[in-house]
């Protein structure tokens, strides 16, 4: 297994990011939380973004292993163990642990992974599973896009 480090998770990171803030933004336009200069979110649809956001990661990751920022980049996140996919706890396990791990714009995060071996954040090394560079699917050439290989 080829393990990811912090360069390209971020970027994957920043791709769901952007998903996140036109869903955040959606919700303000739909709760009156926009303003001339940009939107707020604040109770219940702060609540609601929150769920979302987490959702947005534990049902992908869960299901389909990675992201959309992950699997634009051709990423997956699996077992430590075999390599096999994640199952639903070791995915909200290691979404939760996003909280702690996202300090300081994923400073912790950062550090965590940059001092690990197998490259894991908290959240990895809690719910055993590490991101990979996903595998090309069989009769996949070298030159398909990282979204088809998975």
């Amino acid at each position: 297994m080829e393990y990811v480090g912090v360069g390209l998770r971020a970027v994957a990171t920043i791709i769901d990011a952007i998903l996140l803030f036109i869903i955040g933004y959606a919700i303000a336009l739909l709760t009156g939380g926009t303003t001339g200069t940009g939107f707020e979110l604040q109770g219940v649809p702060m609540f609601i973004w929150l769920a979302i956001g987490i959702g947005y990661y534990v049902v992908l990751e869960a299901r389909f292993g990675a992201t959309l920022g992950k699997r634009i980049l051709g990423l997956k996140v699996v077992r430590l163990e075999g390599g096999g996919p994640i199952d639903w706890q070791a995915s909200i396990v290691r979404n939760l642990l996003r909280l702690v791990d996202g300090f300081f714009f994923y400073l912790v995060g950062a550090i965590v992974v940059w001092t690990s071996a197998k490259k894991q954040r908290l959240g990895d090394k809690v719910a055993g599973t590490v991101i990979v560079r996903a595998q090309p699917a069989a009769g996949a050439g070298k030159n398909a896009s990282p979204v088809t290989r998975m």
